[in-house]
């Protein structure tokens, strides 16, 4: 999905205002990380035409630590640009079963459970979002 102007015209002020002429428009990097979050690919397959990957990535970063990108896609559903449903889905090992010919070879299986569970850090996800609905 890519943004077209007049979309663009419309969230327009979520965007910080840039004191140069940009090498990559707002608009632009915008059209990027839709690209990114529908095909979901790795930031140096990114197409050529929405210009270098690492400037992309580096102006999406501080718009996550801004606030920035987060309030462009609170206007974009509220404005119905577009919809986006995020799921979540957790992966547990303690939960997954593996045929015991997939385990390797013998372990000690004794219960060796860390003394502080805060040692063990916070459970990993995988966050995955998607567009459900070009309007």
């Amino acid at each position: 999905m890519k943004l077209t102007e007049k979309q663009y015209e419309q969230i327009k002020e979520a965007f910080p205002k840039q004191r140069r002429q940009a090498e990559i428009s707002n608009m632009d990097v915008l059209n990027a990380a839709l690209y990114m979050l529908e095909n979901g690919c790795k930031w140096r397959s990114l197409p050529k035409e929405y210009g270098n990957w690492n400037t992309i990535y580096v102006r999406l970063r501080r718009w996550v630590r801004k606030g920035v990108l987060q309030k462009a896609f609170l206007l974009l559903q509220e404005k119905r640009i577009i919809q986006i449903s995020v799921k979540i889905i957790s992966l547990d090992s303690t939960s997954i079963k593996v045929h015991p010919d997939g385990t390797g070879a013998l372990k000690n299986t004794e219960n060796r459970q860390s003394g502080n569970p805060a040692a063990a850090g916070i459970p990993s996800f995988i966050w995955l979002p998607h567009l459900t609905e070009k309007l």
